[in-house]
């Protein structure tokens, strides 16, 4: 009976050490699937850069606020390093401007209110401002796996957008026609 007593507590603490172990492997192996995705989120942020290509049927607004070749501070936080950077308008069109949930065509994790993708960028849009809720067929790669995602309408705004050139105030790479920010988004350089 003695033995009985004296091996249960041995057993007990190697079934709990078992446990330690095993819960610290699955705690590093959580924390390497995070640190991927958030390095994968990442990279999927770093390419705002793009040909400068408008979609069929944008129009050219006719007399907006920032004029093409025009300079703007930008008011908005859309990527890393971009509120107060000193913009160059290369573009400017009258249009609707979505904020949209999706999740990438190339998997990974949700993107929640991605600012902006317009109007002409979502497939079978029609000619009337999509209502929050709607869902819709994306066709912009302003980021890696956008293209041909299913999204969601979080909110619609009628305005002008700016294609513009910045560099990013922590003095990373130029960004070339990037797109979309709206005119609230922006401030007199001067």
């Amino acid at each position: 009976m003695l033995k009985k007593r004296m091996k249960m507590p041995i057993i007990l603490s190697l079934c709990a050490a078992l446990f330690l172990v095993l819960g610290a492997c699955s705690n590093t192996n959580d924390e390497s699937k995070e640190n991927k995705e958030d390095k994968d989120h990442s990279n999927m942020d770093m390419n705002h850069s793009s040909s400068g290509d408008v979609p069929k049927g944008l129009k050219v607004a006719e007399s907006p606020i920032y004029e093409v070749g025009s300079q703007a501070i930008i008011e908005s936080d859309h990527m890393e390093s971009m509120k107060g950077a000193k913009a160059t308008i290369v573009g400017a069109y009258d249009t609707t401007a979505y904020a949209i949930s999706y999740t990438p065509s190339n998997g990974g994790d949700k993107v929640e209110n991605h600012k902006w993708v317009i109007h002409e960028e979502l497939k079978d849009a029609g000619e009337k401002t999509l209502e929050p809720g709607a869902e819709v067929t994306v066709d912009a790669s302003h980021m890696e796996g956008m293209d041909g995602a299913t999204a969601e309408i979080d909110f619609a705004e009628e305005t002008t957008v700016y294609m513009v050139d910045f560099t990013p105030t922590n003095g990373g790479e130029e960004v070339k026609n990037h797109k979309w920010v709206t005119e609230s988004e922006l401030t007199s350089a001067e």
